[in-house]
């Protein structure tokens, strides 16, 4: 008899999970809590919510990330279908209407055939079943703690940021230009600052009012998505070396490079609200709005959304889960998504289709899967599981997790043909480890 998937969490990797459990023939129960409970960064009872950015990184295979969308297309992810369906101008990057895509996920799977989907806040793991756990680093604290007991640790965490957004009726165009860097479209607007502009703006999130860490906290964040302030504070040039980098950006009206840009990206299919790209903070709210007005074009800004700072908890895999992402104390229980110390969007609807995948086929008595460390799904699940990594921190697909390759390759050269390798050894992986798997 199939055993049935219970899958706690309705994020990125718990719907991913739930879509391919269901697909393949098994009776699957999806739990999430809202609306009955929301996250402190959750504000709509859709599921698969984007919080922190609506933009899931580059598209191009010669980027790990890039490579990794297509993997997880090969291999029929909903995430990335639903992606292409509510996607926004953003060059090569792929951006969403973000309350579209939660809004597509969420039709698809209340459509399902073999899948339930149950409105209420799980606090215990259940004693029976295949279990996927997939509540994301904002896990409510009574699952949290249940987690904790079962892992026999303490939790690690960090803190990360979300950017503010702002109604695009209220910035002056006459001060912003629209280009992509290096003449790439123009697909972003760009606000575009002197020298004597940016240091005054740097100065001026350096004396901003921050909101505090709680006192037993101590402040942990996550390199790939530290606060704009605290950039600021790493030295005077780091802005603008950074997310305010005018490389490739030529202002029309003047015919030259400013000396620092703030981009805008497009926060929903009709163009009306735009994200700070990089502008994550923890200012309080006040200053946001005092020192973001400063930005040339944002004088008169309204913001839609402010920028917020959020604790994520993640568990220590390496010790803790077996490279087909099953507890290793309890084999019938499956870890998923950014729980599991992956860093991303993309990154998590792998770990959540991984885990779906291998769920069903326990469920149906058949052979669990890895895929090859050779490929961006597979050099995720081996650093996550890497049991000789000691100090465990969360982490993006890069090209550095991947094998090294056999003879001498350098630049792009070497990006492409580690791409190349990946998609081929994906394709025999799926053509024998996976050759029965939705009949």
């Amino acid at each position: 008899m199939k055993k049935q998937i219970l899958i706690i969490g309705g994020g990125l990797a718990g719907c991913e999970a739930a879509w391919q459990a269901a697909k393949r023939g098994v009776s699957v129960t999806l739990y999430e809590m809202k609306p009955q409970r929301f996250s402190p960064a959750h504000v709509s009872p859709d599921l698969a919510e984007l919080v922190c950015s609506n933009s899931l990184r580059s598209n191009s295979p010669e980027n790990a990330v890039g490579l990794l969308k297509e993997e997880l297309r090969r291999l029929g992810s909903l995430l990335m279908a639903v992606a292409e369906e509510a996607r926004v101008p953003a060059g090569d990057a792929l951006a969403v209407d973000r309350q579209a895509f939660a809004s597509f996920i969420t039709s698809r799977l209340e459509e399902s055939e073999n899948l339930t989907i149950t409105r209420i806040e799980v606090t215990e793991i259940p004693e029976e079943g295949i279990v996927v756990i997939a509540s994301g680093p904002l896990t409510s604290p009574g699952l949290a703690e249940t987690i904790r007991k079962m892992t026999g640790e303490e939790h690690l965490y960090f803190y990360d940021a979300i950017a503010p957004i702002v109604d695009g009726d209220s910035l002056d165009m006459k001060m912003i230009f629209r280009a992509s860097r290096y003449g790439e479209g123009s697909d972003y607007l760009n606000c575009p600052m002197n020298a004597e502009e940016y240091f005054r703006f740097v100065e001026e999130l350096g004396r901003g009012e921050k909101v505090p860490y709680r006192e037993f906290e101590k402040p942990v964040h996550f390199e790939g998505c530290l606060p704009v302030e605290e950039m600021a504070e790493r030295g005077r040039e780091t802005l603008a070396h950074g997310p305010m980098k005018p490389v490739g950006l030529r202002d029309p009206r003047t015919g030259k490079v400013p000396y620092a840009a703030v981009q805008l990206r497009h926060e929903d299919s009709r163009g009306t609200a735009y994200n700070l790209v990089g502008f994550q903070t923890k200012l309080k709210w006040k200053e946001q709005e005092r020192i973001f007005r400063m930005i040339p074009g944002l004088q008169k800004a309204q913001f839609l959304r402010f920028g917020s700072l959020h604790r994520n908890t993640f568990i220590h895999s390496p010790t803790l889960l077996g490279k087909t992402l099953q507890f290793k104390k309890d084999p019938r229980i499956f870890f998923a998504g950014q729980l599991t110390g992956v860093e991303g969007y993309v990154e998590s609807t792998a770990m959540g289709l991984l885990a779906g995948i291998n769920a069903a086929r326990m469920g149906k008595g058949e052979s669990l899967v890895i895929p090859p460390p050779t490929t961006a799904i597979g050099s995720l699940v081996h650093y996550i599981t890497d049991a000789r990594i000691k100090k465990f921190q969360p982490m993006n697909v890069n090209f550095g997790l991947f094998p090294p390759l056999q003879g001498r390759f350098r630049g792009r050269d070497k990006k492409r043909a580690l791409s190349e390798r990946a998609l081929q050894d994906l394709e025999n992986f799926m053509g024998t480890q996976m050759n029965a798997d939705l009949h």
